[in-house]
């Protein structure tokens, strides 16, 4: 790779990584092998797909490319790009926006084709969700004692939404994003509690691990995830499927919450429904403690037909 001017170090990132590689944990270890082997990957890959190639998470990722000196996986991959000659900006905008989208898209054709990718990402769902084993799921939270909800990066933001949710109903329950509070939360639950996982590939090392402390501690178990045959399924009493990440959107992210919040709607509603009496009062109760928050709504503008009779 030619030099790089980055961070004004004069290092190339091979050389970088050459000289950062024997203090690396094994997991970033792993991410310097593929980048190595491919020195295009982080160019032609989101931080998910790299993570997928190299066996580890996207936090990974960003804790090897701040290692490396970078702020983040973005400004990696704009280094990488710029010492190989690959900084072309279609090639970067179909990686970082998606293939079906053109640079010079009028919103309106913007707007209905993410509209169209969205709902066949929620139709996807819908189809694959066995009602039977959701319904398993939302009886258990509806008698447990206490729910963890354990997720990373967007499925964090996710999983902090279901368990606002839940609270409000009358569900203890707590979201976890940080593995060390994931964990020590997950060896204080039983068989009275339910641990919930969420990781659209179902490989995030974080999640995984909160997962398996809960269910080794004796929790009744749940992988959110769209891919069945991945670490967190295998290790879940149940896995309930979403939709897998469409390659014409990105980030990931983007064709992913969507199907996951239409799983968590359709177990809160469910959870609801068994908790009818005390979800409605809560609900009404805390609808008052905000109400006072809330102004009014505001009077329409009167037309100019009725201006002209006022005057």
């Amino acid at each position: 790779m030619p030099r790089s001017s980055d961070n004004g170090n004069g290092m190339t990132i091979a050389r970088r990584i050459a000289a950062r590689r024997r203090s690396m944990p094994t997991a970033m270890s792993k991410i310097a092998d593929v980048v190595t082997e491919h020195p295009a990957a982080p160019v032609e890959l989101t931080i998910t797909e790299l993570a997928d190639r190299a066996g580890t998470s996207p936090a990974t990722v960003t804790r090897f490319c701040r290692a490396l000196g970078f702020d983040g996986y973005t400004q990696f991959r704009v280094g990488v790009a710029s010492e190989i000659g690959r900084g072309d900006a279609d090639e970067s905008w179909q990686a970082d926006i998606g293939q079906e989208f053109a640079p010079d898209d009028e919103p309106g054709k913007v707007l209905q084709t993410l509209v169209a990718l969205h709902v066949e990402s929620l139709e996807s769902t819908a189809a694959k969700l066995d009602l039977d084993l959701v319904l398993r799921v939302a009886d258990a939270i509806a008698t447990s004692r206490h729910v963890d909800i354990y997720g990373v990066g967007g499925s964090g933001v996710i999983a902090r939404e279901f368990q606002g949710r839940l609270y409000r109903i009358g569900v203890s329950a707590h979201a976890w994003s940080d593995v060390h509070d994931g964990l020590t939360s997950a060896v204080l639950q039983n068989a009275d509690s339910v641990a919930i996982g969420i990781s659209s590939t179902g490989r995030t090392e974080e999640t995984v691990q909160m997962l398996s402390q809960a269910g080794a501690s004796g929790a009744f178990t749940v992988a959110i995830t769209h891919d069945a045959e991945s670490w967190l399924a295998g290790l879940a009493d149940v896995a309930l499927a979403t939709a897998a990440p469409t390659r014409y959107l990105r980030p990931d992210d983007l064709s992913v919450k969507h199907s996951q919040l239409l799983v968590l709607d359709l177990l809160y509603l469910l959870v609801a429904q068994q908790m009818f009496a005390a979800a409605s009062t809560r609900l009404a109760a805390s609808a008052m403690a905000v109400s006072a928050h809330r102004r009014p709504a505001r009077a329409p503008k009167p037309t100019a037909h009725l201006q002209e009779e006022s005057r």
